[in-house]
């Protein structure tokens, strides 16, 4: 049996599956403080038997809450001699650019903690200043001194070469075996240095904490005899083990998020779709993604605490694409000075939670709004739902205000929740190049049904899929991802005149360190696969563009193919090419792939006619529209007979699936269900 769990803002998921490809669910609650309670409570709560797990896959948001409730530990910065205010300067290109008191973001370092060490490399990687240990030895002291838990060193040019910051890590452990220590070099091999700083530093920030996080889990899981294989996902869409992920905690920002991202390709190649939208509405944010040609867009130019006011802080480790916002079940409506409705960023969480959890909240939030429209039902909760105290809260906080009717209040917080997530959609399709009518999305998280349908009409896809067990699909995507590494190394080279025998040695060089490294994690050699990319731009531009490219030795044909699939990327994504102008290559980039058995589900059978499927008919209060009498389905007997017409409720225990006016709904053999958006 496999099994994945993934922590949310809010709800606790988990899915298992066994080799005959019967899975189940289970939903608990987040448990805040210690995350590894909820996962526990989850696995008791879904009734399986630990001793039958062989492989466990887990999503955890430990490292990126850590980040931004700033609760890591103190961290020295070791560097070059010149460059101590590397983080303070950061970039120029600030984003609110007329205001005269903008200040840049706090660096997670104080300048005192920040120390310089004579050594020096050239942009070759070749050796000018030897490192000098004494440099190395007052700074311990001094760390020491103040109390500092982690260092983190980064040398200029060290991506090119290594061995200052090697011969420095190797010191620190050897006079300082206590202290956690980052190198930048095991974190990311590209150039840029101010973004790599910033890396190194909030890898060391977060690596006690998520190294302690581990091995309680660990300590836990074997208390209750889960010792099969356990993997953690990484933000590149692919997982790795526990004992990887304490060294390269920074890999796991985005950890649960991207498993539903990657369960969304597997789907779609499933059902024979290339083109996807992954969009996600959990409790606290809603994300989305685009996989163009079932590929899952990866980048390493990523930020936190990003937005049109403050520069954020970049993270240089491979993150799939993605765009997330703060909307979610449990985002909190609320007027602002000028008297405008807002929903968002501000949840009520896991605890006290919508107002219709009974557990104190007292702010509107959009699972109250959906209560309210009769698009969720409250039998449904875990609670006993107070509707009227619910409905008294939307009209005293949010209808009175505007002097609408309590139900216009309700459907005034999904709007504005829509517009936001509409956005959010536009950002990672129409602003990149792509025409949303070619894709088709795929909606998951608790909220992702109860939205889809009509943000996939305003948005332009013809179809909307909302998985089996859409509530729980991260967790779903995890049992189906592979190990997975991702090699970037800068090779600034002109890409006309490029040596083709020197690059073909050095992509077969980094193959064999990764299949090395697979093989050291259990993978046996015949399962490890290579995909190749270059970062390449025209001479002279800051900007790049990652261009797939093929495996093996390369020839001058090779090299004529890469480049008109460079004009033609470079086109879609700025809207122009040159192709009189010389390219070169930025970086190189292997991804590395330790392939897993994938387990496909269950075909489901014809039971409409067995018993029947329509619940209730209920008023639903929609758009345009006004009160509907709409009947109210139970999905787990729906079979793949089954047309549905708009208006519409399709129930299940942990969600609800919205279907709007004129739209048709079907489902298909796997137990999914098709929306066809009417555009």
């Amino acid at each position: 049996m496999r099994v994945a769990t993934d922590i949310g803002g809010t709800f606790t998921d988990l899915v298992y599956i066994k080799k005959n490809g019967e899975f189940g669910i289970a939903k608990d609650h987040t448990t805040p403080g210690r995350y590894e309670r909820g996962i526990l409570n989850a696995i008791q709560k879904s009734g399986i038997s630990p001793g039958e797990i062989d492989m466990f896959i887990h999503g955890s948001t430990v490292v990126i809450n850590t980040l931004t409730e700033r609760k890591g530990v103190k961290v020295g910065l070791i560097t070059t001699k010149g460059m101590r205010d590397v983080l303070e300067i950061a970039r120029g290109n600030r984003p609110d650019l007329y205001n005269f008191k903008y200040k840049k973001p706090k660096p997670f370092v104080e300048r005192h903690l920040r120390l310089e060490v004579a050594e020096r490399l050239n942009y070759k990687g070749e050796v000018l200043v030897e490192l000098h240990e004494s440099d190395l030895k007052r700074a311990i002291e001094y760390f020491r001194q103040e109390g500092v838990e982690a260092i983190a060193i980064v040398f200029l040019h060290s991506y090119k070469n290594p061995v200052h910051e090697q011969m420095a890590k190797a010191y620190i452990q050897k006079h300082w075996p206590e202290v956690y220590v980052t190198a930048s070099f095991e974190i990311s091999k590209e150039w840029r240095e101010y973004e790599r700083t910033n890396t190194t530093v909030l890898n060391s920030y977060v690596k006690p904490i998520a190294t302690e996080y581990i091995n309680n889990l660990k300590i836990e899981l074997e208390n209750i005899h889960i010792d099969g294989t356990k993997y953690i996902m990484q933000s590149n869409g692919g997982s790795t083990t526990f004992e990887h992920a304490k060294n390269d905690p920074i890999q796991m920002v985005e950890s649960g998020p991207v498993a539903g991202i990657y369960g969304a390709k597997v789907l779609g190649e499933l059902i024979g779709e290339k083109n996807m939208i992954a969009f996600d509405i959990g409790g606290t944010t809603a994300k989305c993604s685009l996989i163009h040609q079932s590929e899952v867009k990866i980048t390493t130019d990523y930020y936190i605490e990003k937005t049109d006011t403050n520069a954020g802080y970049p993270i240089k480790a491979p993150v799939v694409d993605i765009v997330e916002i703060g909307n979610g079940g449990g985002s909190i409506a609320w007027i602002d000075e000028l008297g405008s409705l807002q929903v968002g960023p501000q949840s009520a969480g896991a605890y006290p939670g919508p107002v219709a959890y009974g557990l104190g909240g007292e702010s509107p939030t959009t699972t109250d709004a959906h209560l309210v429209t009769g698009r969720l039902s409250p039998k449904y909760f875990d609670y006993d739902v107070d509707m009227e105290k619910v409905k008294q809260v939307i009209k005293e906080q949010v209808s009175a205000p505007f002097q609408v009717s309590t139900e216009e209040g309700a459907l005034g917080i999904i709007q504005i929740a829509n517009s936001n997530m509409l956005n959010a959609l536009r950002l990672i399709s129409v602003r990149k190049g792509y025409d949303p009518s070619e894709f088709v999305m795929i909606a998951y998280g608790g909220g992702g049904s109860m939205h889809a349908a009509i943000l996939g009409k305003e948005l332009g896809v013809k179809k909307v899929i909302i998985p089996v067990s859409s509530a729980v699909f991260s967790a779903w995507g995890m049992l189906q991802t592979d190990l997975r590494r991702d090699y970037i190394q800068t090779y600034v080279e002109p890409f006309e005149q490029l040596d083709l025998q020197r690059l073909n040695h050095k992509w077969k060089e980094i193959e064999s360190v990764a299949a090395e490294e697979f093989m050291e994690e259990g993978m046996e050699a015949g399962s490890i696969l290579f995909t190749r990319y270059l970062d390449m731009r025209y001479a002279g531009q800051e900007h790049s563009v990652k261009v797939p490219v093929p495996n093996g030795d390369w020839s001058k044909e090779n090299r004529q193919e890469i480049i008109e699939r460079f004009h033609e990327l470079h086109e879609q994504h700025y809207t122009f090419k040159l192709p009189d102008t010389d390219t070169e290559i930025v970086n190189i980039h292997v991804t590395g792939f330790g392939q897993v058995d994938k387990i496909s589900p269950r075909e489901i059978d014809m039971v409409s006619k067995r018993q029947n499927p329509i619940l209730e008919v209920r008023d639903v209060y929609f758009e345009q529209e006004g009160w509907l009498p709409t009947k109210v389905y139970a999905r787990e007997y729906l079979g793949t007979d089954a047309v549905i017409q708009g208006p519409a409720i399709i129930e299940e225990k942990q969600t609800s699936t919205v279907l709007y006016p004129g739209q048709t709904l079907t489902v298909d053999k796997y137990g999914n269900l098709i929306i066809e958006t009417g555009v």
